[in-house]
């Protein structure tokens, strides 16, 4: 297969879980999106888990990825080119150097980037804004001239404003600081109480401090404020548009940066799947940005990266 056509491999590594494609056939043609071109062949669609994914680490990040395709890829199969979206991929020089390490395990053409950056490619679009709103939350970009901004990412306990793990850690504060004025429990504390199994509002605290892997076990309560804001907690929806407005601010801050931002791809595991905070968001967005176009995300974003992939043949 790989002499007479040529293997194109995707491959974003979320928070969570890594999805990789691999594919066979032409390239696309001019305005063609990722998704149109009927002569493409799938050779490989493989998920599995991030654990062991090391991005601070350019060798060992390079190592699990060339052992995620080599575990993927039918035996025998070569790719001809490998684009990464990876999760917490925070610079230029970061990227630059798995890339290279990459490069090197595997002697093809290789590109990593953001896995926001996936965004755009997999909507078929040339420009605009990638918002990722899962676990954690991050926007990125491009100014005219090509260069990448990337806002926000920075990790559960300092910032994802709008995603899971930043949902659930400011739902604790409202509750601490509804604590603090004397109010009585409401629906929100009676499901962060049952959903962290502590005995009291007070106890939040030490339950969030013990976590090991913050933005993965704060995450995963998320729905629990989404569920007390439906219980009509007035907390839960604070938190929630709260949420929408910090999502909304990760735009406007590429806008000021000189990003143009007409058009703003919206995924992640959160927002896409949770109507009350895709409606703060899209709320906020068209408050501060009234020329701004939201789109929700309808292909899995690992198809941006074969799209990238197919780009570099």
């Amino acid at each position: 297969m790989q002499d007479s056509t040529p293997i194109a491999v995707g491959i974003d590594v979320g928070g969570t879980k890594t999805h990789l494609r691999a594919e066979a056939g032409g390239n696309p043609g001019p305005g063609q999106s990722a998704v149109d071109d009927h002569v493409r062949m799938s050779v490989a669609d493989h998920v599995r888990m991030s654990r062991g994914w090391r991005p601070h680490d350019p060798v060992s990040a390079a190592a699990w990825l060339a052992a995620l395709i080599d575990e993927a890829l039918p035996q025998g199969a070569r790719p001809a080119a490998v684009a990464v979206g990876g999760h917490a991929c925070e610079t230029p020089r970061q990227c630059e150097e798995i890339r290279s390490a990459l490069h090197t395990l595997l002697g093809v053409p290789c590109l990593v980037v953001g896995d926001a950056e996936l965004l755009v490619p997999a909507a078929g679009l040339d420009k605009g804004v990638g918002l990722v709103a899962g676990t954690g939350s991050v926007a990125v970009g491009r100014l005219p001239g090509g260069d990448t901004v990337q806002v926000g990412g920075w990790g559960a306990v300092l910032g994802d404003e709008g995603g899971s793990a930043g949902l659930v850690r400011e739902a604790a504060r409202a509750l601490w600081a509804a604590h603090d004025r004397g109010d009585p429990p409401d629906a929100l504390a009676a499901r962060l109480i049952a959903a962290f199994d502590v005995p009291e509002v007070p106890a939040l605290g030490a339950a969030l401090e013990s976590a090991t892997r913050p933005s993965a076990e704060w995450g995963r309560h998320a729905p629990s404020v989404f569920a007390a804001a439906e219980d009509g907690s007035t907390l839960a929806r604070r938190v929630i548009a709260e949420g929408g407005r910090a999502l909304a601010s990760l735009v406007v801050r590429l806008a000021g940066r000189g990003v143009p931002v007409d058009d703003v791809v919206v995924a992640g595991s959160t927002v896409l799947v949770q109507p009350a905070l895709y409606e703060a968001f899209t709320g906020a967005l068209a408050e501060a940005l009234p020329s701004a176009r939201p789109r929700p995300l309808r292909v899995p974003p690992v198809e941006g990266a074969v799209a990238l992939a197919r780009s570099l043949r």
